[in-house]
């Protein structure tokens, strides 16, 4: 066995049980921030699952299976979904057509990832990192939350209770949490304030009988590519306009997690696979994510936190999580399950939002 820079490199010999346990510990990871992104935005929650388990494969698949990165939804574009969705319901569009409109200022957006990828490959990582300092990225940042501030404040009023007992779970088991409960605060957030919920009667699980346990995870009246049977190319353009600048901020987050990846594992990732590659991975993943109406992608800080936690930095644990994901995106019992949970506790997180 593997065990340099005490770790496990093939989790394979620990036997199919604990390789089981150690990808579902990666899924309880990502969870929480993964489907609350489609809670606040309206998008698909089983689309967003299926997205995140493809996307996860993609990423592996493009950068040769030695990242062990997964891929769940990102927080960045929250602000280019809302200000599309705004400007696009103003002219009269329903809510699931302007997110389409969003989708497509999102695809266009990470085809910014590729042209970084060449320039990466070209000119060195040094070279073109001079160009984006913190400085520039940092205040990207700090906007998307802002954003949403006007929005999260007006959620939480229908029930303060649910979005203070939400808000208090997640702060106290990032502070305070030990082990794995300090990894998933998010998702304990969910779980925590769905049960009280359920309690005060704020919960109608009478719309689960109207859903059946098994289907397609994708509508699509409800993707990117829905818009092309009537397109408004005036609104494709302000959506590309208004999303596009935040994959600036969003590759520099993917090379910040590239580096904390490569310092847990032990192994330069950044030299091989290479930028270039993982770039390129995440941004594939988050164009075929949105074309189909999925969020965006992004590499996922908690489960690197898992693998530093673990010491198991074997990459097909993550991948057998992405198919557990794409499992859980055919059930549309599931998703109504967590479509059920109160809008006063998904617009309350913005200090998760602020992750990026």
């Amino acid at each position: 066995m593997n065990t340099d820079n005490q770790g496990i490199y093939d989790a394979r010999q620990l036997g199919k049980p604990k390789f089981a346990i150690l990808g579902i510990q990666h899924l309880f990871a990502m969870f929480g921030a993964t489907i609350l992104v489609p809670l606040i935005t309206g998008l698909d929650v089983s689309a967003t699952l299926l997205f995140a388990g493809i996307g996860t494969l993609i990423f592996h698949l493009v950068s040769k299976l030695q990242v062990p990165a997964f891929l769940g939804s990102s927080f960045a574009f929250l602000g280019g979904y809302a200000s599309v969705k705004q400007l696009c319901v103003a002219q009269g569009l329903t809510d699931e057509v302007a997110l389409n409109y969003a989708c497509i200022g999102v695809a266009a957006a990470s085809l910014l990832y590729f042209v970084m990828a060449f320039l990466l490959k070209m000119f060195g990582t040094e070279k073109v990192m001079r160009f984006f300092p913190p400085v520039v990225t940092g205040p990207m940042v700090i906007a998307i939350g802002l954003t949403l501030s006007g929005s999260a404040i007006s959620n939480c009023q229908q029930n303060w209770l649910l979005a203070v007992t939400a808000i208090a779970i997640v702060i106290g088991t990032s502070i305070w949490g030990k082990g794995i409960i300090k990894i998933v605060p998010i998702l304990l957030g969910v779980v925590g304030s769905y049960i009280l919920a359920a309690a005060m009667g704020e919960v109608d699980f009478s719309k689960l009988n109207e859903v059946a346990w098994i289907g397609l995870p994708i509508d699509m009246d409800r993707t990117a590519i829905s818009v092309m049977k009537d397109p408004n190319f005036d609104l494709i353009v302000t959506s590309i306009i208004a999303i596009f600048p935040i994959a600036f901020a969003t590759i520099m987050e993917h090379i910040g997690d590239m580096c904390a990846i490569q310092s847990t594992v032990g192994k330069n990732f950044i030299k091989e696979p290479g930028l270039h590659r993982t770039l390129c991975g995440d941004g594939l993943a988050t164009f075929l994510a949105s074309v189909f109406g999925a969020p965006a992608n992004t590499t996922y800080g908690e489960n690197t936190g898992v693998l530093n936690l673990t010491k198991v930095f074997d990459p097909a644990v993550i991948r057998l999580a992405a198919c557990f994901a794409i499992v859980l995106s055919f059930s549309p019992k599931f998703a109504c399950l967590i479509g059920l949970i109160p809008v006063s506790y998904t617009h309350l997180t913005l200090p998760t939002i602020l992750r990026v």
